[in-house]
């Protein structure tokens, strides 16, 4: 079956597979030990994507019922090779809620793509049992100059047609004490921290491949197929101007990664 033109590309995504999935380890790796017990026995990947991060959930709780959800044909149908021991659902994550508490929500660069952050954690931590974790990673990406030009690029004469129109549910993430606020009703033991990834890439190029199918998507999507070799090429000279070469000619892509590990309040 051909995949719809605006569903995610799953082989373009896993073009940085490696270091896609730095974050989600660090995530996974600093998630606690349930209450009474060592490991979870239900959990949700929450936007799995091309299942990068539900192996690592089935690799560290391989007895656990490990479901993921997506929106995305494409992506779930990669998960289901890469994680054939799991179960995945399609649905659109803004609209979770779980069947049964669920003892690990996991999301690893998913939710910034939803808004309203101050009801969505209350929410999800109300969908854990008693003790049990939420563990969340989401790109602080908006100040970048990787998603500035983004937005520069599209109010350029040549592109401003096609993408006046275009609109984006994400928003600027909230402040830590934000975070700490909507779930300390729900949560407690809760963790809050930014890491600064540098991913080391072969040319500016690259950085254009990296976020062809994920924040750039949307901007391909609007423009006419004839369009978008322009908007890439413009794309590429921009970025090359605040992402320098190293002295051996590769880019070092800064990613900032904000974390949040909290526990249900028994």
């Amino acid at each position: 079956m051909a995949r719809p033109i605006n569903d995610w590309n799953a082989r373009q995504y896993d073009d940085f597979a490696e270091q896609r999935q730095q974050a989600a380890i660090d995530l996974v790796a600093a998630i606690p030990p349930l209450r009474g017990t060592t490991e979870p026995a239900k959990i949700t990947d929450l936007g799995c994507g091309s299942g990068l991060s539900t192996c690592l959930l089935t690799e560290r709780w391989p007895d656990a019922a490990v479901t993921g959800i997506d929106k995305s044909p494409d992506m779930l149908a990669r998960a289901a090779e890469r994680v054939p021991q799991a179960k995945f659902q399609q649905d659109d994550i803004a609209n979770f809620k779980a069947t049964q508490p669920q003892e690990l929500i996991f999301a690893n660069a998913s939710l910034h793509w939803l808004p309203d952050h101050r009801k969505l954690f209350t929410h999800l931590a109300q969908q854990l049992s008693f003790g049990g974790i939420l563990a969340v990673q989401m790109p602080n990406t908006l100040s970048e100059p990787s998603h500035q030009l983004m937005s520069e690029l599209a109010l350029r004469p040549a592109f401003a047609e096609h993408l006046s129109n275009l609109k984006s549910d994400r928003e600027d993430l909230l402040t830590p004490m934000d975070y700490y606020d909507a779930l300390a009703p729900v949560c407690d033991e809760i963790k809050l921290w930014e890491t600064h990834y540098h991913h080391v890439l072969d040319g500016s190029k690259d950085i254009l491949r990296w976020f062809a199918s994920t924040g750039l998507k949307p901007y391909l999507d609007m423009l006419p197929e004839g369009e978008r070799p322009d908007f890439e090429k413009q794309y590429i000279d921009a970025i090359a101007l605040h992402y320098p070469s190293t002295s051996d000619g590769k880019v070092l892509l800064r990613l900032p990664r904000f974390f949040v590990i909290a526990r249900r309040r028994a």
